[in-house]
């Protein structure tokens, strides 16, 4: 079969034939992979995951939307399912961001725990709460709730201690696997965890001996050194490329996406499901890779640590939440795209009305048939009322009160969109405003 003819999406082996499938949506495809590969069981893990060391941007939601998905798709089967979102706030904070404020202040924190690093906007607990908070508080808005997994609180109740003590014992097998991937081979001391010290709390640190069961003698840069129990003291971390395939096996994953950092030939994804399989003798779940989105007219590659992010809450802005969703459900994973805040807006709003009338006239073919539903947050029975969003624009510009518009949940909910497009990103010739009075330099023109 020629390339053309089939899409991979999906990487360990899985192909999908597109032209075999087309009428099928990607996420029930993969949905029946989920199945078909563990078999029938009592409930199915789909998992997705973050490290809160910047904004959660909207190419990060790409693969929290993508777990969604399919996580409704096999809902849609009727089988039962647990939708887990880690928050790897356990992480050493690594990098500032260019977009954050105090900046200084941040670097002192360089090599502690996120969840350690405080806010620079002095509204949370911590840096790591202030970027969960803010994409928590916006996910149920689009219709999406996972289980939220804050790995700090796992980490420090010990929670993994039994994992840990594994993992050392097969350190050897490890180190085999990630050298066949490694220029230089690991160093022969190479642990695959890291200590933070508990008295400059950063990571600083050297494993000075292991005694083959639960304790650990380390020394740190600061001067600082102990021998720690990791049963009792929770200051131990693994390495994320044992973490990742131990939270498979301890949380039981079926499903789990990844962006093309970890899907590259010896990422993560790919060492992972060899340590998986070598140490528990499980598969890997299935696996999506999705790419990268850009913002249109900045190009490159979303980044938090270089400032250029759009949120979530950016786009809830401009876009009602189902068009949010109609942006991802209409576009495979491994297809990179971009979101639009130019005129691009407009026709967006109009393809998704043209949908939305194909469905509710049952003219809608199979695929944009599903692709209407899984934008739905709310499937209705009858079709909700609708005004352009291209008339919507001039009418929010005439009427200062949007209730004049229309008393209507969905229409304000529109207009509010249309509002704050016009405002912040049309170009000049949507915009006008209205005058209660003739001016008088044209009343002069108009007297001569």
């Amino acid at each position: 079969m020629s390339s053309c003819l089939r899409h991979k999406i999906i990487k360990d082996g899985f192909i999908i034939n597109f032209m075999a499938d087309e009428k099928k949506h990607w996420a029930d495809l993969a949905a029946e992979r989920v199945i078909k590969k563990n078999g029938k069981r009592n409930r199915y893990v789909c998992a997705a995951g973050i490290t809160p060391s910047g904004t959660i941007h909207i190419g990060n939601f790409r693969e929290i939307i993508t777990v969604d998905l399919v996580a409704r798709a096999l809902r849609d089967k009727k089988k039962n399912i647990r939708f887990i979102y880690s928050w790897d706030d356990y992480d050493r904070f690594r990098k500032v961001p260019k977009n954050m404020p105090k900046q200084y202040l941040l670097q002192k924190y360089l090599g502690t725990p996120i969840v350690d690093t405080p806010d620079v906007f002095d509204c949370h607990k911590s840096y790591a709460e202030h970027f969960e908070k803010e994409l928590e508080e916006g996910l149920p808005v689009v219709g999406i709730k996972p289980e939220f997994i804050y790995q700090h609180k796992k980490y420090r109740k010990c929670e993994y201690a039994e994992e840990i003590k594994y993992i050392l014992s097969k350190k050897k097998e490890i180190r085999k696997i990630l050298d066949k991937y490694r220029k230089e081979p690991l160093p022969g001391d190479w642990f695959p965890l890291g200590v933070y010290c508990e008295k400059c709390k950063t990571d600083n640190v050297k494993i000075i001996n292991y005694d083959d069961n639960y304790k650990i003698k380390y020394g740190c840069i600061c001067g600082y050194s102990n021998e720690i129990d990791f049963r009792k003291k929770g200051v131990v971390k693994l390495s994320w490329r044992c973490d990742w395939p131990m939270r498979w096996h301890y949380e039981k994953v079926d499903f789990e996406p990844g962006g093309k950092d970890h899907s590259t030939v010896g990422g993560s994804y790919d060492t992972g499901k060899l340590i998986i399989k070598e140490l528990y003798n499980e598969d890997a779940p299935l696996y999506v890779m999705y790419d990268f989105l850009t913002i249109k007219g900045a190009g490159g590659k979303i980044s938090s640590s270089l400032g250029n992010v759009i949120t979530l809450k950016d786009c809830l802005e401009i876009y009602e939440p189902e068009i949010v969703r109609f942006l991802f459900a209409g576009t495979r994973p491994n297809t990179e795209f971009a979101i639009s805040f130019d005129l691009d807006v407009v026709k967006i709003y109009e393809d998704f009305d043209r949908l939305e009338e194909k469905y509710y006239t049952k003219k809608a073919d199979e695929r944009d048939k599903r692709i209407y539903e899984l934008s739905s947050i709310d499937l209705k029975k009858n079709r909700p009322k609708r005004i352009g969003f291209r008339h919507l624009t001039m009418l929010v510009q005439i009427h200062s009160d949007a209730k004049k518009i229309s008393k209507n949940r969905e229409i304000l909910e529109r207009a509010a969109c249309a509002k704050n497009w016009v405002e912040k990103y049309a170009p000049e010739e949507f915009r006008f405003k209205l005058h209660e009075k003739i001016p008088k330099d044209v009343l002069n023109r108009l007297d001569k």
